[in-house]
C-alpha cells in the first residue's frame, strides 16, 4: 500500500494486511478493503507478478468531490507504474443526491431479531412557518429533521443549537426554534433504515491485458531466440499442443484422435504436424504461451502412451493417451497441479535440441530419459545417463 502520508513523506510503500490497514484507518472501511483484496487476488490468479503490484491512495488534491477514499491499483510495466484499477468509496453521495432531487428516500431496511429500545426525538412542526420560510422546500426540511429524530444522538446537536442559539442549520436550511418543538422519548425499534454506501471498482481491461503480456514474457536461459509467454493454464488462449514425432500416417491419426478428444472437452488445442524439429515446434508453442504439449512418439504406437510436457519446467511425464483430456481439463480448472501429475506418472526428460546425438540429463525424479541419435529415439533408465 502506498498511502498519501507515505507519498508525501518517505516515498516508500508498506506491506500490510488489509485487515490491519482498515483497523488503523489507512483504508476507510471494510467494504472498500474487501474489493481491494479481491482485486489483488484476481491479479495474482491471472498471472501478474505480485512484486509489481501496488495500491496508491489518492492525495487530498486528487480526490473527487464525491469520494470519501480512493485507491488505485497500479501495475509496473515498461511504462512505469500505470493505474489499471480504481477503487472509489463514494459513501452515500449518489443515493443522497438522488433522494434530494426526487424527494424520495433512498434507504435500505435491516430488521432486528429482537426489538431494541432507542432514544428518539418526537417532533411537532409549525407547518405554517415552515411553508412561509421554505415554500416548496418545506417538505425536504421536515424530512431531514424526521431522519435525524430517529436517533437522539443525531438530533441532540440540533436540539442544543436551537436551545442555545435559537437556530440551527440542517442540510443548508436554517431552522429556528419556533418552527419545531421536540420531546426526548424512547420507543421499541423493530428495524433500522440507512442509506447504503457505494463502492465503485473500475477496471481498465486494456491496460491489465497489456501488463499481463509484459509480466508473462521471459527468455529461456537469457536466449533471445527462445522467448516464452508464461500464461497460467486458466488464461492461456490455447491450453494444449499436440505434436507427432513422425509425419507417418499412424502418428498423425493418433494426433487427430487426441486433438479431437481435447476439443470435445472445450480445451482449445494447437496441432503442429510440420516437418520442423520437435524442439523447434515446442519453442513455437512456448512463444504463444501454450502451457502443455502432448507428444505422440513411437512408444505411442506400441503401448498407447504419450508424453505431456510442461512449458516452464520442460519436464515431461508419460501416461496413457486416454487420460490426457481429463488430466489437462483438471489442471486448467485448478482441480490438479503439475506437481500432482509428476507424482502420479513416471517423469521423463527429452532432449529438445534441433537434432544431433546429444543425450538429455535426467530431470529430478525422472525414471527414464529419452535420447535422440541418428538411429532414432530411445528410452533409457535415468541412472544410465548420469
Amino acid at each position: 500500500l502506498f498511502g498519501r502520508d507515505d507519498q508525501l513523506g518517505s516515498g516508500k510503500t508498506k506491506v500490510i494486511t488489509i485487515g490491519e490497514a482498515v483497523a488503523s484507518g489507512l483504508v476507510n472501511n471494510e467494504t472498500l478493503g474487501y474489493f481491494m483484496a479481491r482485486t489483488q487476488l484476481y491479479m495474482e490468479k491471472i498471472g501478474m507478478d505480485p512484486a509489481r503490484l501496488r495500491f496508491r491512495q489518492h492525495l487530498a488534491t486528487e480526490m473527487a468531490h464525491y469520494a470519501a477514499d480512493c485507491w488505485d491499483l497500479e501495475i509496473k510495466s515498461s511504462y512505469g507504474w500505470v493505474e489499471c484499477v480504481g477503487h472509489a468509496d463514494r459513501a452515500c453521495y449518489d443515493l443522497d443526491v438522488h433522494a434530494k432531487a426526487t424527494r424520495t428516500p433512498m434507504v435500505a431496511t435491516m430488521k432486528y431479531d429482537t426489538p431494541k429500545e432507542m432514544e428518539v426525538a418526537k417532533l411537532k412542526f409549525d407547518r405554517k412557518l415552515l411553508g412561509m420560510a421554505f415554500k416548496k422546500d418545506a417538505r425536504t426540511v421536515s424530512g431531514a429533521l424526521d431522519a435525524l429524530a430517529d436517533d437522539w444522538k443525531d438530533f441532540e446537536p440540533i436540539a442544543t443549537a436551537l436551545e442555545t442559539d435559537g437556530a440551527a442549520t440542517v442540510d443548508g436550511f436554517e431552522i429556528t426554534k419556533e418552527m419545531v418543538s421536540w420531546e426526548k422519548t424512547t420507543k421499541k425499534v423493530h428495524e433500522v433504515k440507512f442509506t447504503p454506501s457505494v463502492i465503485e471498482p473500475s477496471f481498465g481491461m486494456g491496460r491489465i491485458l497489456y501488463s499481463l503480456l509484459e509480466h508473462s514474457f521471459y527468455q529461456r536461459d537469457m536466449d533471445e531466440q527462445r522467448c516464452v509467454m508464461r500464461f497460467k493454464p486458466q488464461v492461456a488462449p490455447q491450453k494444449c499442443a499436440v505434436l507427432p514425432i513422425s509425419s507417418s500416417a499412424e502418428c498423425n491419426s493418433v494426433v487427430d484422435e487426441i486433438a479431437a478428444s481435447l476439443m470435445e472437452n472445450d480445451l482449445a488445442t494447437r496441432v503442429d504436424k510440420s516437418s520442423a524439429a520437435l524442439g523447434r515446434r515446442y519453442a513455437r508453442s512456448d512463444e504463444i504461451g501454450v502451457p502443455f504439449a502432448v507428444t505422440v512418439d513411437f512408444d505411442t504406437l506400441r503401448d498407447d502412451t504419450v508424453t505431456i510436457r510442461e512449458r516452464d519446467s520442460m519436464i515431461q511425464v508419460r501416461l496413457p493417451k486416454k487420460e490426457v483430456p481429463h488430466v489437462i481439463y483438471d489442471i486448467v480448472h485448478s482441480r490438479m497441479t503439475w506437481d500432482d501429475l509428476t507424482k502420479k506418472y513416471p517423469v521423463v526428460q527429452v532432449d529438445e535440441g534441433e537434432g544431433g546425438a546429444t543425450s538429455a540429463s535426467a530431470a529430478p525424479g525422472a525414471k527414464t530419459v529419452v535420447v535422440s541419435n541418428s538411429r532414432g529415439r530411445f528410452s533409457r533408465p535415468a541412472e544410465a545417463e548420469k
